[in-house]
């Protein structure tokens, strides 16, 4: 089955992830199309944590810079002596280590593990072809046990820790291991698949916490401090920088999330999922997830703050609630509409150069009951104009389950406007 997501966002490249699955039947697009595949087919890994390649200080500016590198005296010949004296700030250069000191003990390895439930080859059921196999036939219908592990974060002194959905998402047991040595079985406050953000608890007071930063006020090439526990390595320590910012679930390869992610040029390794990035102050500005198959320099966090607000609901109540629309996206480009308009279908044109294409309509949906129509374009939401699709899932995602938005579309070149209650996304929709 065709993998079609309606959780108001983008359409994005094909993807081999770890999590995806398959719509449910009710949801359908009509009428179909078909578009181009994008050229780049991207594998995109969930990791359970990140690391930050080594950063090249010769030109930064921000706090604790690498002051190795002395400017040249004004009579020298070297070149570097065209550069002023203070191109690089005289300050203490161990800033990493003092983050770390200060921080590490809030960081915990979480170990987890799973039963399933394996079945052996219906062939192997008939005796006359198992006597073939003799002693080596295939083990009977059993169970058998999966482990991994990851990192998290402490950000409640009574134990309460910040970790990805998909390190303890269906685990029968979770065993936390703080820096001390100390540990602990882990309850599961809550799982949030379609952030990738899970809470667990356990049972000890007074832990040290990380101190939350704002990850809206990130810029890119400011500093990234990643602490966690790839591969089994407790307590790795990597530095690199913010790449970008805002980078979309389509951007990244995970149509199934709904995360702005932020980008680093971080080492990532399997076991950091869950494990945080931090400023060069040590305040976590985001939660390492996930990386791409066979790139380098490309690693993924989630926003603190978007992270923090579903953390905030799974505490309270074991579950997060997403507003959604139910409208499967496109941003328009020439391209898009050149490919567009070879569509068969006469009544399909697009006669817009900018806006958000719907490409598909989810059955029952709001937006499907608000009459929202496969080919309108979206121009506006709530007065505000959105010009990619990005930028209508930031807008449906701020907003609260049974929230009023009112949709400016271009429907045919004529000018339409809808309202539409934004609905809860569907538990069966989640991935």
């Amino acid at each position: 089955m065709q993998n079609d997501n309606y959780n108001s966002r983008p359409l994005s490249h094909h993807i081999n992830t770890m999590s995806s699955k398959n719509m449910p039947n009710q949801t359908q697009l009509s009428p179909k199309f078909s578009l181009p595949k994008k050229l780049a087919f991207l594998s995109l890994i969930l990791i359970g944590s990140t690391a930050t390649v080594g950063c090249n200080a010769l030109t930064s500016s921000v706090p604790g810079s690498s002051n190795a590198i002395k400017a040249e005296p004004a009579n020298a010949a070297s070149p570097i002596s065209a550069f002023p004296a203070n191109i690089l700030p005289s300050q203490d250069s161990n800033f990493v280590s003092k983050v770390v000191q200060e921080v590490g003990p809030a960081v915990v390895r979480i170990d987890s593990s799973r039963t399933v439930q394996t079945q052996q080859p219906d062939v192997l059921n008939d005796p006359f072809f198992r006597r073939f196999f003799g002693p080596d036939s295939p083990s009977q219908q059993g169970n058998r046990v999966e482990r991994g592990s990851g990192s998290g974060f402490v950000f409640g002194s009574d134990g309460r820790i910040l970790t990805n959905a998909h390190v303890v998402d269906g685990a029968d047991t979770v065993t936390v291991k703080l820096k001390d040595g100390r540990e602990f079985v882990g309850k599961v406050l809550g799982v949030d698949t379609v952030t990738d953000v899970a809470v667990v608890k356990i049972e000890a007071n007074n832990l040290p916490v990380v101190s939350l930063g704002k990850s809206e006020e990130l810029q890119p090439g400011e500093w990234a401090i990643a602490i966690g526990n790839p591969l089994g390595l407790d307590n790795t320590v990597t530095v690199g920088i913010i790449s970008a910012t805002g980078r979309s679930s389509a951007d990244v390869g995970v149509p199934d999330k709904r995360v702005s992610f932020i980008q680093t040029d971080a080492a990532i390794n399997p076991g950091n999922s869950g494990g945080p990035l931090l400023n060069q102050r040590g305040q976590v500005i985001g939660m390492n997830t996930a990386i791409i198959q066979g790139a380098q320099g490309l690693g993924f966090a989630i926003p603190i703050d978007r992270a923090q607000q579903i953390a905030d609901q799974l505490v309270t109540t074991g579950k997060a609630e997403h507003p959604y629309l139910g409208v499967r996206m496109l941003s328009i480009t020439p391209q898009i509409k050149a490919e567009f308009n070879k569509n068969p279908n006469p009544k399909l044109r697009l006669t817009e150069d900018k806006g958000v294409l719907v490409l598909g309509v989810a059955k029952d949906s709001p937006a499907s009951q608000a009459g929202v129509r496969v080919a309108d374009v979206i121009k506006k939401i709530n007065g505000s104009e959105v010009t990619d699709a990005g930028s209508v899932q930031q807008i449906v995602e701020k907003s609260k389950v049974g929230a009023d938005m009112q949709l400016e579309l271009s429907r045919g070149g004529q000018p339409v406007t809808v309202a539409v209650k934004a609905g809860a996304f569907p538990a069966d929709m989640k991935q």
